[in-house]
């Protein structure tokens, strides 16, 4: 562990987290996992178990196709990428119903759609096959946790409104009247539509120095 500290090039690192985090955030700017964005961030608690599931499932992958790169023929990289996710893949799902159930009844089938989550095999096919393990794991983190975020801002703006609750604890009264369309997709639309002119329109104002 030390060496992996010492070895790695900490401005591109640094690089590397900002792109997944801000600069190419796989929700905003790439435009990936939306539909799974769309359907599980009507509840933070979702929000959440999603998004770590993602991270592990995108660094796992990324490190473990980092690691055997050289040894992947290139016309069967595509099927040996969706043989590794899909195994970290089942990992979070058998863990989710062996401590949470609940929670694995509400995500439902959109725990075992990681597999096509175009975020996991983006940064397998973009990143992972051409870095060293190292680099692998701080770009399936970044681009993880850039996905997270942007999830757990459109969950606690739905859930406050569809429910009035945030982690399913009462927050706006008694008289609260809640926003039904925010529990639906369309509410999450409109919501991670917001966050992605937000982030755009800010990028553009730091690039332009205004």
């Amino acid at each position: 562990m030390k060496k992996f500290f010492i070895r790695l090039n900490y401005t591109k690192g640094f690089n590397v987290l900002k792109k997944g985090f801000w600069l190419e955030n796989q929700v905003a700017i790439a435009v990936l996992g939306i539909c799974s964005s769309l359907a599980i961030t009507n509840k933070v608690e979702n929000a959440i178990a999603m998004g770590l599931g993602v991270t592990f499932v995108v660094m796992a992958s990324s490190a473990l196709i980092a690691l055997i790169r050289n040894f992947i023929p290139s016309q069967v990289r595509m099927v040996t990428y969706m043989v590794i996710i899909s195994s970290f893949v089942i990992i979070v799902q058998m863990f989710l119903k062996a401590y949470f159930p609940s929670l694995a009844n509400q995500l439902g089938a959109y725990v075992g759609l990681i597999i096509t989550n175009c975020i996991v095999m983006g940064r397998a096919e973009a990143f992972a096959v051409k870095n060293p393990v190292k680099y692998a794991l701080v770009d399936g983190f970044a681009s993880g946790m850039g996905y997270m975020i942007v999830l757990l801002a459109a969950s606690t703006i739905r859930e406050v409104l569809a429910f009035g609750t945030f982690l399913n604890i009462p927050v706006m009264g008694e008289g609260w009247v809640p926003w039904t369309i925010m529990a639906l997709a369309p509410g999450g639309f409109f919501v991670i539509s917001l966050f992605v002119w937000f982030i755009r329109d800010r990028q553009q104002y730091v690039e332009g120095g205004n």
